[in-house]
């Protein structure tokens, strides 16, 4: 059934512009509302957002409809998406909402939904609330007296901080660590260096001054310069960028060289492999992970378990064969023994604790296989269905023939924007800029002609 509001992760788009606007907004508050009206108990909902300044356009638009349907609402502002999905767990609400758009600029934004056991929604219920919404709003409005009300949670971020700190070990610390902290300009730029810092490391933060138009504005896990300048100059022991509802992270060596979710992956695996903790015979992760990490995993005797993009399908999985660590390239790490979502900052704080153990530069061990050349390249487009043009699929078929079986071709329209994501990994570096730039210019031509 083709959607027309929820993507790969919510509803997301241009603030202000369908889906994005107030009145979409209040739709979904109202049909999420009424999915979630079980039972005859006081229900409740929890709202955080990022740092955007739509946010207060559709903050009060979705408390209005959760409102009218009688749903209780708990605001707790600027939070990280894990934060909002442990909170909805702890205050045992029926429904968690995160305002954000992610990694993408300031103008956009967007809106995801938790269940009442802290997972994101399947595409099941998804697909019901959509339902719901294009059924108007009439149905299930509360009457006057069963009105819900909204309340702030004061002490939301100092909840979230306690809970990350708890996943460290506590034979550890993080004293006479040197950190660089770029927190994007997002819903973490309070959270993380406060946890850092009371764990015992120097933090240098960078991306905390958020004005509502520079989330991920040169910074953050999609723009990692500044960070990796910085550990340079600051003579640093690692880098850390988040992105901006702090649910991904990637990481800088020492040397300012860039490690990637695969690579933080690859290092918390054979650490809990070694020590009895990993779960399930070895780790789930999206077709866009490197073949390098999943021959990498299969020299000490653990398997790569790939899912379509998007990190619920990869929670999905987990579930499904009890594996319990998980994640995507880009840096959605997920370890459902602490979080049921990707959590950038409990991320952290595992590989953290496993670079505290070697007690050797990140450069070191961090790097943890060789990784195949890979590239991704995204190609905008206008309209129409590009992979669906007879030619485009001609040099796509003849692109795989080319790389063989050493090599990967994948191409995919993202779930979040007008992009059509080319990637391809193999032996040959030189074949594989080929094959990609192939294959955009062959989605470019198809996408002029429709």
């Amino acid at each position: 059934m083709a959607r027309r509001y929820f993507g790969t992760d919510g509803i997301r788009g241009t603030a202000n512009a369908e889906p994005m606007t107030a009145e979409i907004a209040l739709k979904v508050g109202m049909a999420a509302g009424r999915q979630f009206l079980r039972g005859d108990h006081r229900h409740r909902v929890v709202i955080g957002k990022d740092t955007r300044l739509s946010g207060y356009l559709l903050e009060p638009a979705l408390t209005a409809g959760f409102i009218a349907v009688g749903m209780d609402v708990v605001l707790v502002g600027p939070m990280p998406t894990p934060a909002v999905a442990m909170l909805t767990r702890s205050l045992r609400a029926d429904l968690g909402v995160v305002i954000s758009a992610s990694h993408n600029p300031f103008q956009d934004n967007g809106i995801k939904l938790f269940g009442p056991d802290g997972f994101k929604l399947s595409d099941e219920v998804e697909h019901a609330i959509e339902a719901r919404m294009d059924n108007g709003h009439s149905e299930g409005r509360a009457k006057p007296p069963d009105l819900g009300r909204a309340m702030r949670l004061e002490d939301a971020p100092g909840r979230y901080i306690e809970y990350v700190k708890h996943t460290f070990p506590e034979n550890r610390t993080l004293d006479g660590m040197k950190i660089v902290l770029d927190c994007a300009n997002g819903a973490a730029y309070r959270v993380a260096p406060t946890v850092l810092t009371e764990l015992g490391a120097q933090v240098v933060a960078i991306g905390v001054e958020p004005d509502g138009f520079n989330i991920n504005h040169g910074c953050g896990s999609t723009a990692t310069g500044r960070m990796q300048e910085e550990v340079v100059r600051q003579g640093a022991h690692l880098g850390i960028a988040l992105d901006g509802d702090a649910d991904r992270l990637v990481m800088a060596d020492e040397q300012g060289h860039m490690l990637d979710g695969d690579q933080v992956m690859a290092l918390i695996a054979e650490s809990w492999h070694g020590r009895g903790l990993l779960r399930g015979g070895g780790v789930v992760a999206t077709v866009m992970s490197n073949l390098g990490f999943e021959r990498y995993l299969e020299g000490i005797g653990l398997t790569l378990d790939r899912t379509q993009v998007g990190d619920r399908y990869v929670i999905e999985r987990m579930v499904a064969t009890g594996c319990n660590l998980g994640g995507e390239q880009s840096g959605h790490i997920i370890m459902t023994d602490f979080s049921t979502t990707g959590d950038a900052l409990v991320a952290t704080l595992q590989a953290l604790a496993v670079l505290v153990e070697k007690k050797r530069p990140v450069s070191e061990v961090g790097r943890m296989f060789a990784p195949y050349p890979q590239l991704l390249r995204n190609v905008r487009y206008g309209g129409g269905k590009p992979l669906e043009d007879a030619n485009v699929k001609q040099v796509m078929e003849a692109a795989r023939v080319r790389l063989g079986q050493d090599g990967r071709l994948l191409v995919r329209n993202s779930g979040t924007e007008p992009l059509i994501r080319v990637m391809a990994e193999g032996i040959d570096e030189s074949l594989v800029i080929a094959v990609v730039d192939e294959i955009a210019r062959a989605v470019e031509r198809a996408s002029a002609r429709l």
